[in-house]
């Protein structure tokens, strides 16, 4: 009988958080069908309203006095679980203080209730059990974004190239305006190209500089590619090229020297372009140079290679010289390009432009002419001058007389010295006194 008394009474009890501050020594009993039990009385109410949404979702478990508390509650609650805390480390202390008097005794008996109290106390620790309780919010790590065609709203077409098109976009969720390029499958496979592309994706996903255009991400379905990249505001170099006929000096010198600071920056990362042209350099919102394009760039730490690839018209004698051809290359031959490139913004047009089987061999002898509208000091950084063509009223010391024109590439003028060269000192260091006034 007593046995059946005792479990309809537990029938009728319910399990309470160890912290809403009862005296645990007498072992109150509580009902199960009370809205709030006597020791709510004395949590705050945004605690209470807190309790009572839970209550009514799933019934209120037992729950280690000691073990990590992982919820998102809010600042009141966390304040009112802070209070509480107090009350549980002096209760634990006065368990263990009184399970120790009891193990002095040395009888069995003793020791058993002092197993029993520690037992009732402090249960087997979960995994999640510590010395102390804190609130530690849950913290996950970002998974990768998966994109697809259906985050974008896309825009105007920008540009069209041999495999694809690259239009204007923006992601919905955030607003980001973007440059989404579309690159079909089926014409890579033909091509044979899929290397190629796998290369620029990995290449220009890891490069960050302010000259050099963003890859953000990429994805793909199952006909096309699409790649995310930086939207360059004010498009193609060559479309303002085009336009403009050739630019004033001024604006070509800090052309020069921005896609200097872009190919010291790949250079340094053991990259080389291999196809450097206005076609692939984009101007940005405010005006900046971003070298893009990066199907034919390789990265090279050994520094020599032997693919023939770019653009005619730029390539350097190294790669064109029969006699030469056969020889490794290293990342010089961005240096040949970027005096052509230079000749080509003073000029309006590249020094070797003919049929290509001519273009061909006045690359290999560097056979050009400069036209006498091209100021001394840009002619010195294209190509040797010869010292009578100076004015007496010109300072010889002051010319590097290192070129970029070179066909020895070890003779070619380094990075370095191309932006203290007095002809980009002279333009870059007037706009930017211009700026700062």
């Amino acid at each position: 009988m007593a046995t059946k008394a005792l479990e309809a009474r537990f029938r009728h009890m319910s399990v309470h958080d160890e912290n809403d501050g009862y005296d645990r020594s007498h072992l109150q009993k509580i009902k199960i069908n009370d809205d709030v039990s006597k020791a709510d009385k004395h949590r705050s109410p945004d605690f209470k309203r807190g309790a009572e949404d839970k209550s009514k979702k799933v019934t209120l478990q037992a729950r280690h006095p000691l073990s990590v508390v992982i919820t998102s509650t809010s600042d009141a609650e966390f304040k009112a679980e802070d209070r509480d805390a107090g009350d549980v480390k002096t209760r634990s202390m006065a368990t263990k203080t009184t399970a120790s008097k009891l193990a002095q005794s040395g009888s069995s008996q003793s020791s058993s209730l002092a197993r029993l109290a520690l037992t009732a106390t402090l249960p087997e620790r979960p995994k999640a059990a510590v010395t102390e309780e804190h609130h530690v919010p849950l913290i996950t790590q970002p998974s990768p974004k998966a994109w697809h065609l259906g985050m974008f709203e896309i825009g105007k077409p920008l540009g069209k190239g041999k495999f694809g098109r690259v239009y204007l976009a923006r992601e919905r969720d955030t607003g980001f305006v973007c440059a989404l390029k579309v690159l079909h499958k089926n014409e890579i496979q033909q091509g044979r190209v899929e290397k190629q592309v796998a290369r620029e994706i990995e290449i220009q996903s890891n490069l960050r500089h302010p000259n050099v255009l963003r890859l953000f991400g990429h994805f793909h379905d199952k006909k096309r590619i699409f790649l995310i990249l930086e939207y360059a505001g004010k498009g193609e170099l060559y479309k303002h090229l085009q336009k403009a006929d050739r630019f004033p000096e001024w604006k070509a010198a800090q052309y020069m020297s921005q896609m200097a600071s872009a190919l010291k920056y790949l250079h340094q990362k053991h990259v080389i372009h291999r196809d450097i042209k206005p076609e692939n350099i984009l101007v940005g919102l405010h005006g900046e140079l971003k070298m893009s394009d990066f199907g034919w760039s390789v990265h090279a730490p050994s520094g020599r290679r032997l693919t023939q690839c770019g653009t005619l018209d730029y390539l350097p004698p190294e790669m064109v010289d029969p006699k030469r051809c056969d020889k490794p290359y290293d990342e010089k031959v961005d240096l040949w390009s970027l005096g052509v490139l230079m000749y080509e913004f003073i000029v309006g047009r590249a020094p070797f432009e003919d049929t290509p089987a001519i273009t061909q061999r006045r690359i290999a002898r560097a056979d050009m002419t400069i036209p006498s509208f091209v100021s001394l000091e840009a002619q010195d950084l294209i190509k040797k001058v010869s010292l009578h063509s100076f004015p007496k009223t010109v300072s010889i010391p002051i010319l590097t007389m290192v070129q970029l024109l070179v066909l020895d590439s070890a003779r070619r003028i380094s990075l370095d010295k191309l932006q203290q060269h007095p002809w980009i000192l002279k333009h870059c260091q007037k706009a930017g006194s211009q700026e700062e006034s």
